[in-house]
Order: C-alpha cells, then sequence, then structure tokens
C-alpha cells in the first residue's frame, strides 16, 4: 500500500492507494472517532461494495443511502436526502459519512459533511478512474445548478482517503475512459514526462494492466495533492488544474447534465484551450496536436457537440468560477508541462476556436 500525506495543517491527512484495502476494517476504524457512521452510496455502486464496508465495522451503528445514478442527481433535492436520512437516524456531529462511489457521490456526499450540524467528519472511498485521481483529493465538494456546474459547494477536507484500485473492475468502460481526462490534464499543465509516459503507455492502461493504473493512480495523487497543497482555496495556482473546464463545464451545461459524462467534456475543453493557447501564439502547433492525438487515443471527444453556438457557449462562460467582475478567465498552454491563468482573451481568436468544431489544433 502507497501513502501520501497532504499536509495541510490542522487538515491534513493520508491518501493510501492499494488492491484490497477497502476491506481493511482496521484502517478504516483508525480513521472513526464515534460509534456512528453513515455511507453515502449510488444505486449502482452501493450494492457491489457497501457491504463490504459494513462488514468491517462491525460494532458500529452503521446506516447507509443509496442515491440516484447520474450528474443529473447531483442537485441540491438529493443533497437534502442526504439530509433526511442524517436526521431520521439521529446522527450527531460526532458521526462519520463515508462516500463510497464517483465524482458525483463523492461531491454531494462531502457537501453534505461539510454542512450537516456545521460539519461532521468525511472519509472518501473513490470507486472510479475521474474520482481517484482527481475527485476525492482536494476538498472540493459542490452539487450543480441549472444554471452553472459546481456553484454551490464548500471546501471541506476529508479525514483520509481510501483508494483501491481493485474497484476499476467493475467501473463502466465509458467512465473509465472518461476519467482519462482528468490524467492526461495533470501531465499537460505539470508533468511534461508523465504526459510521455501516458503517450508511450496508454495501451496497457486500456487494458487495466494493475502496474500501470498503480502507478497512473499515484502520480496523479501526488500532482493533485502537490497543488492542493500550495494553494487550498484556489487562489492562484489551483485554479490550473481547470484546463478544459471552462470550456467543459459549458457543454455539460448546455447538453443537460449527465449527457456528457464530465471527463468527455473535460477532454473536449481541454482540447479547445490548447487551439486557443496555439491561436495566441503561446502554444507550438505541434504540441497543441501531440495534446489533440493523446485524447483522440485514450478515446475521448476532440471536439465539443456541435449544437452549441457561440453566443450559448458565451453566455454559460460568464458563471465560470473562475470569472472576476463578468472577465473570463482562461486556463491556457505556454508548452506542455507549463499552464497559465489568462485574462482578457482576445474575442476574435476565442471566436475562431469555438467555430473550429473537428478542425481544432490544425492552426
Amino acid at each position: 500500500m502507497e501513502i501520501i500525506e497532504l499536509d495541510l495543517g490542522a487538515d491534513s491527512y493520508p491518501i493510501y492507494i492499494g488492491h484490497g484495502i477497502l476491506v481493511d476494517g482496521e484502517l478504516l476504524r483508525s480513521h472513526i472517532r464515534s460509534s456512528q457512521v453513515f455511507i453515502v452510496s449510488n444505486e449502482t455502486v452501493g450494492p457491489l461494495y457497501r457491504q463490504r464496508v459494513v462488514d468491517s465495522l462491525a460494532g458500529f451503528q452503521v446506516d447507509s443511502v443509496d442515491l440516484p445514478d447520474g450528474e443529473a442527481f447531483k442537485n441540491l433535492e438529493t443533497l437534502n436526502r442526504i439530509f433526511t436520512s442524517l436526521l431520521e437516524k439521529k446522527h450527531n456531529r460526532s458521526s462519520t459519512l463515508i462516500a463510497i462511489g464517483g465524482g458525483v457521490v463523492g461531491d454531494t456526499a462531502g457537501f453534505a459533511a461539510a454542512c450537516y450540524q456545521r460539519g461532521i467528519d468525511l472519509i472518501q472511498i473513490p470507486t472510479s478512474l475521474l474520482s481517484q485521481v482527481d475527485a476525492s483529493v482536494g476538498g472540493k465538494t459542490a452539487v450543480n445548478h441549472s444554471l452553472g456546474k459546481n456553484m454551490i459547494g464548500a471546501f471541506y477536507q476529508p479525514k483520509c482517503v481510501i483508494v483501491d484500485i481493485e474497484t476499476l473492475n467493475t467501473l463502466p468502460r465509458r467512465e473509465f475512459v472518461a476519467g482519462l481526462a482528468e490524467v492526461i490534464k495533470h501531465g499537460v499543465i505539470r508533468d511534461l514526462q508523465f504526459f510521455q509516459w501516458l503517450e508511450t503507455n496508454l495501451d496497457p492502461v486500456l487494458n487495466l494492466e494493475m502496474d500501470s493504473l498503480s502507478y497512473l493512480v499515484k502520480r496523479n495523487c501526488q500532482i493533485k495533492a502537490e497543488v492542493v497543497c500550495a494553494d487550498e482555496k484556489e487562489r492562484g495556482i489551483r485554479a490550473l488544474l481547470n484546463l478544459g473546464h471552462t470550456f467543459g463545464h459549458a457543454v455539460e451545461t448546455a447538453m443537460g447534465y449527465g449527457n456528457w459524462l464530465h471527463g468527455e467534456a473535460v477532454a473536449a475543453g481541454m482540447v479547445m484551450a490548447a487551439d486557443l493557447s496555439a491561436r495566441m501564439g503561446r502554444l507550438p502547433g505541434q504540441e497543441c496536436r501531440r495534446v489533440k492525438n493523446l485524447v483522440a487515443k485514450a478515446g475521448l471527444p476532440v471536439s465539443p457537440p456541435a449544437e452549441i453556438e457561440a453566443p450559448r457557449y458565451q453566455e454559460l462562460m460568464q458563471v465560470d468560477k473562475k470569472a472576476v467582475d463578468g472577465t473570463v478567465r482562461f486556463v491556457l498552454l505556454d508548452a506542455i508541462g507549463t499552464a497559465s491563468l489568462v485574462d482578457n482573451v482576445d474575442e476574435e481568436l476565442l471566436l475562431q476556436t469555438l467555430a473550429a468544431g473537428t478542425a481544432l489544433c490544425e492552426v
């Protein structure tokens, strides 16, 4: 088992990465400070893994709720369902909430933990690739609003994150591939060597070879931890983790949550960000094409849906969390492995990117 420490002072916590550690009751109990435990999962993941965790917690009061599965249910109504169940089962402020699932479960359950009785302990057990390499690490929790993705939430750190790589064996193929968008993103913004490793080793990753997956998950958690420790509340460098998200969140909102998976929208958004970077003369054209080629090799979209027109993008990007005083800020690339937060993008160049469609990165 690998352990990565997230150093956040009083809010520091470990990320455990291993095989078969989901049923390590001693590991789990070491981060629980009372006899009350509440498990949040969904209707797909809960039947697969919930009972294993319950069995490892003999002697505890363990209650649970399974949420509907999908991004469409990451909303205030679902959040209230968690609160109602916690209250009905009389959980107090020393209770521990355990989130078992992908990014939707982790984000929603994490926000519930942040709010219930002004904050109860949280343990994240991510079971999707996207949540293992990104969503479960760093304390971002939120639900969606019809006008914008992740616009209602809080920074709230867990007591620990337990990553059992074996759970990826039950992940639907489309969701596994979608998780690779965040993996590629980490290399693109911060680690050229890791990006090059992906160019060479993507086939064993796609074949679910455990040695490759173990390295991939570990390296991504290290990258995420480094950034979060430097900027927990996203006042600077952490915003770079949003490469592709300004475009991608607009795609998710415009298309209806769940029709494009988060990773699929981020993948297309990442290629759009690379294209805009190239049009601005920041990124060499051949590096733009390398980004696009790796995204395509992973089986992810390299262009956004054709039905979203430029005015709709611009409307939705105005409510991006990085926007300041009505100005949209973009994460753009200076080279593979180096990114910057950029204000005042030339509107004509932005419109060219929005209109490029399948010709992205051909500048």
